[in-house]
């Protein structure tokens, strides 16, 4: 059965492919997702009392996109760059709000303790949020009857006034609150199960989440991953096959595609093995609703879980469809760089400064890789999902996301759609004032 449906789901991400093509791509976070745009990223993020947390930050080149950033090759490298980058500050946000530490729980507790106090016999406080198992549809909560707090809302997102909002309401419609987005930054959805509609409220002495990585510790993780990668897919296949064909000029051809097929070997265990990991197997599920949500849009239909969940958890511009292309179109280019020459031309000896050489010159050619390999899968092959060689040439990294992807459960949908939205809201508005 898991093996009729995998090859359903490969089958369908090539012959349901949506029409609209849009740009906008994510990624999967620890609970959560990230979705950017032409203008701006967001991220939103399951917190562990069942709410969805949500913040969106501009994008430093998304109105200008005809500098020599952007031309052909190029892009590719800074996409990826850029990319890696955001991929590390969504990552940041999401560690922060999807786990809370114990002294931040027993003041949860104390909190809501004083709260039922007060009530003098309620039997729960109002602004308690504990026991809800998780936010419901973001397009089927019943459209709640104006409320004063709603104006009061609207008033301060127009004037700009606050970036933060604890938002609560009785099963409110999120899409009011993401409406009125304009200065605003950050909101947190919650839904309360009793009680009437709450107005947004601001401490008048706020109290800012220190961020779980600063600018610095991002920098060092960034740089640490780095290492890490290139050690583990550039160093350690190059010394194996040094080690099973010998010298590199020896025999070029035959050096390059056993390092290849090792690297993607390497590639392929790594991502099985922390595959088996429990926040893994979530990540992926999240990585699965992304896709879904995408297809959704794509097809023109309303961002809804039930919408959402009825397509398959793989797409045609999948990021790990251009990851393989990187990896397979390495082989061509270190083959074809006349590497052998400059080694015979500087009299590099055999053995450890030899294999150093090698190392750095496919290190120095990784913006040229990247910049085919976007070519390729990007900008040609997700363009043309229909042509039967776009099929062969995006293969590998479809058969990837059977590995990288879940079916995702409605929260994760929702999830992948609150990011979604916050997107093309902005999308919208740029459009409008153009």
């Amino acid at each position: 059965m898991a093996e009729t449906k995998q090859k359903s789901d490969l089958s369908r991400a090539f012959s349901e492919d949506g029409a609209l093509k849009t740009h906008v791509g994510g990624q999967a976070l620890l609970e959560g997702i990230m979705m950017r745009g032409k203008y701006n990223w967001s991220v939103a993020v399951r917190e562990p009392e069942g709410t969805i947390y949500l913040e969106e930050h501009d994008l430093a080149y998304g109105k200008d996109k005809t500098g020599w950033l952007y031309w052909p090759f190029i892009r590719g490298c800074r996409a990826f760059v850029e990319s890696l980058a955001l991929g590390y500050k969504a990552l940041s946000i999401a560690a922060e709000h999807a786990f809370v530490e114990e002294d931040e729980e027993e003041a949860h507790e104390a909190h809501e303790a004083h709260e039922a106090h007060v009530a003098q016999g309620s039997q729960e406080a109002v602004g308690s949020v504990e026991g809800i198992g998780g936010i419901e549809s973001v397009d089927q909560f019943p459209p709640s009857e104006p409320h004063g707090a709603d104006e009061a809302f609207d008033d301060s997102v127009a004037d700009g006034a606050s970036r933060d909002f604890s938002w609560k309401r009785d099963f409110g419609n999120p899409d009011e609150m993401i409406d009125a987005l304009g200065a605003q930054r950050t909101l947190e959805v919650v839904s309360e199960p009793d009680g009437d509609t709450m107005a947004p409220e601001r401490a008048d002495t706020p109290t800012e989440k220190k961020p779980l990585l600063g600018d610095k510790e991002m920098a060092i993780s960034m740089v640490l991953g780095l290492v890490l990668g290139v050690a583990l897919f550039i160093v350690a296949p190059a010394f194996l096959t040094n080690l099973i064909v010998g010298e590199y000029d020896q025999n070029t051809l035959a050096w390059n595609i056993v390092d290849g097929l090792l690297r993607i070997a390497v590639f392929v265990f790594y991502i099985w093995l922390i595959g088996r990991m429990q926040d893994i197997k979530r990540m992926f599920g999240y990585h699965g609703a992304e896709h879904k949500t995408i297809h959704c849009f794509e097809h023109g239909l309303p961002l809804t879980p039930e919408n959402a969940r009825s397509f398959p958890r793989l797409h045609v511009r999948c990021g790990t469809a251009f990851l393989i292309m990187v990896m397979i179109i390495a082989i061509f280019i270190y083959t074809i760089t006349p590497l052998d020459a400059l080694i015979a031309a500087w009299g590099v000896p055999d053995g450890a400064a030899k294999l150093a050489l090698v190392i750095v010159v496919r290190i120095l050619l990784m913006p040229v890789i990247a910049g085919v390999a976007y070519e390729i899968t990007v900008k040609w092959a997700g363009s043309h999902p229909d042509n039967p060689l776009v099929k062969v040439v995006l293969w590998p990294g479809m058969q990837m996301q059977l590995l990288t992807t879940r079916e995702p459960d409605d929260g994760q949908i929702e999830c992948a759609i609150a990011a979604m939205k916050l997107v093309l809201e902005r999308e919208q508005r740029e459009e409008a004032s153009a």
